[in-house]
């Protein structure tokens, strides 16, 4: 029976996991992934990349070739939280990358010293699964908006290590600090160039949930990754953060078609940036080339993203793969690309998975009745 037969029917809405998931491969989800939105504020985008990249030239370049040359990738991630609150209020922009900033040590913290404190892989694996459903948490209660809880869950997977000293926690921790103030700094004095929320300038808000919602949310979120994480360790890869990232980018949607979207975006875009990461990383390119690219993808990825999640990850692949093999030029090369495709992949499909299974039945309700209405309109 056709989705749009199931849903032109009489009767309650077609709301059980099966019709979920029939709902979800519909034809008209996967044209809805591949349209365009108009950017909310295209200055504001614009800035948050730009302060990040500004961030990011003076903070990198004197890392590199300061005596601590191998804390640039923490570095790398603190320039990151100058992409939090960019629709905020004006009085709560500074705050949002004040707190950010502290959340971002705090991943990079926590990880780095259950490594040093001697944990073993399973249980830095236990950890990051615990650090995306924590970190959606705070990222929803913060109202923190975009990105939000992937840059904390990639400040957690890049502090994983096979065994580390309290020197090297210690340098860690002060260079993603350091240049986290360096961003909240750059935020505050670029402050007046931003628009700020006005009755005549709607701009997103983030939805205040109830905490039963937000704690479900990320019980969720935890669940899913846990399982991308742990089957992308069994398959033996590098990087099993990627995965968990790629459950938790697609399990944050606030509604299955949401999450749908994500899924498909999230794939065909890791995709298409896996190949230009792999491109770039076959030149061998020299740190300050490196460097070079990620400022311009930082602020094109900002520009972007908005229209179509699918077209930010095609410039943020590279540039999390450049971060990668910044911090280690000589063992991270062009071999990480396909990784990222099949880590991604997994990750997502997991998600995607996860999320129809754990899902409420009012979740289940709301989908069945956008994809009744869209075949209510098709038939008018």
């Amino acid at each position: 029976m056709k989705i749009r037969n199931l849903a032109d029917r009489p009767g309650p809405l077609a709301a059980s996991r099966r019709d979920a998931a029939r709902h979800l491969l519909h034809r008209d989800q996967f044209r809805a992934s591949v349209a365009l939105s108009r950017q909310p504020s295209l200055r504001n985008s614009a800035l948050a990349g730009m302060q990040a990249a500004i961030t990011a030239a003076i903070a990198l370049p004197l890392f590199w070739l300061s005596p601590w040359s191998d804390l640039i990738r923490f570095a790398s991630l603190g320039a990151l939280v100058a992409l939090f609150g960019r629709f905020a209020p004006a009085r709560s922009r500074n705050r949002i990358v004040l707190l950010c900033g502290l959340w971002q040590v705090l991943a990079v913290l926590v990880m780095s010293g259950a490594v040093w404190m001697g944990a073993p892989a399973a249980l830095q694996l236990v950890l990051l699964a615990l650090s995306c459903g924590v970190f959606l948490f705070v990222s929803l209660t913060g109202g923190f908006g975009a990105p939000g809880p992937l840059i904390f869950v990639f400040a957690s997977g890049a502090s994983m290590a096979g065994s580390l000293t309290g020197h090297e926690v210690i340098g860690r921790v002060l260079a993603t600090a350091l240049v986290a103030a360096l961003a909240w700094a750059v935020c505050a004095a670029s402050e007046a160039l931003r628009h700020h929320p006005a009755p005549e300038r709607a701009l997103p808000t983030e939805p205040e949930l109830l905490l039963s919602h937000r704690l479900a949310a990320a019980a969720r979120t935890i669940a899913g990754a846990g399982i991308a994480i742990f089957l992308s360790h069994a398959f033996g890869a590098n990087h099993p953060a990627w995965a968990a990232m790629g459950a938790l980018a697609v399990m944050q949607g606030a509604h299955l078609h949401i999450t749908m979207n994500r899924a498909l975006q999230r794939m065909a875009g890791t995709v298409v940036g896996a190949l230009l990461a792999w491109v770039l990383l076959v030149q061998d390119p020299a740190v300050w080339t490196v460097i070079a690219v990620l400022i311009v993808l930082q602020v094109a990825t900002e520009m972007v993203i908005g229209i179509n999640y699918a077209f930010g990850q095609i410039l943020v692949t590279p540039m999390a793969l450049l971060m990668t093999h910044l911090a280690a030029p000589h063992g991270a090369g062009p071999e990480m690309a396909p990784e990222r495709v099949l880590d991604t992949l997994l990750g997502a499909g997991v998600g995607i998975a996860a999320a129809v299974l754990l899902s409420t039945l009012d979740d289940r309700k709301h989908l069945a009745r956008l994809r009744a209405e869209a075949a209510g309109r098709v038939k008018g």
